[in-house]
């Protein structure tokens, strides 16, 4: 049965047609500089994956958007059954995510059948060897009430800069609190106040080279 949830869907503008931007946070949802090769960069390889794929390893992530992090997990983890986790306030319709796809021919090529099941309703659902969950509603309440805990975490808010709720100290604990052992994170942003707290929530925090333009990125690894 569908799992329906009480949904507000984002207003968004389409810059040249093509990559929506939220008129809330005004902060597009991914790159045109190769939003795919992007995420790759910070949320794949910043987690070392996928060679740390394993039957039952669990992604969770902050900010579902067009599901394009999803789209790219799937790209890369061949047969291995894994769980992915996403929390969003405000997920897009279906048509819209189609809409936004279009830019990466890859992602689009194997999101027929998540945009099938997102079409429907459904927020928890099969994607190939990929079970995924999309817990919506605003992070700061449904984080601390997930029972899980995650080996690899994607943090891709909207700039911290326009939606600085998504980035506070009290959260980063939560996501410290919702890690395994030896978790990690990979963010695209590497903000001071980002950084300092991950570090009070215990991740040992890395900044790296960022993709494209970007002068840098941070990741971390949960200290034992």
């Amino acid at each position: 049965m569908p799992d329906h949830s009480p949904e507000t869907p984002p207003a968004l503008d389409w810059r040249d047609g093509v990559l929506p931007i939220s008129t809330q946070f005004d902060d597009p949802y991914f790159s045109l500089a190769n939003g795919l090769d992007e995420t790759r960069h910070v949320f794949l390889a910043g987690n070392d994956l996928p060679q740390r794929f394993r039957t039952g390893f669990h992604i969770a992530e902050l900010g579902f958007g067009t599901g394009l992090n999803l789209l790219a997990t799937l790209l890369a983890v061949g047969d291995t059954r894994v769980r992915y986790t996403s929390f969003e306030a405000y997920p897009m319709a279906a048509p819209d995510i189609a809409r936004a796809l279009q830019a990466f021919p890859e992602a689009a090529a194997v999101a027929e059948d998540f945009l099938t099941q997102w079409a429907q309703g459904l927020r928890r659902f099969q994607l190939g060897p990929i079970a995924v969950e999309v817990i919506v509603g605003d992070a700061r309440a449904t984080l601390p009430a997930w029972g899980g805990r995650a080996d690899a975490w994607y943090l891709d808010g909207f700039s911290p800069a326009k939606n600085p709720e998504l980035w506070t100290e009290e959260l980063m604990a939560e996501v410290a609190a919702h890690t395994a052992p030896g978790g990690t994170f990979a963010t695209y942003t590497a903000a001071g106040f980002v950084r300092r707290g991950l570090q009070a929530a215990r991740f040992a925090v890395e900044r790296r080279k960022g993709h494209g333009h970007k002068r840098h990125m941070a990741t971390g690894k949960l200290l034992e």
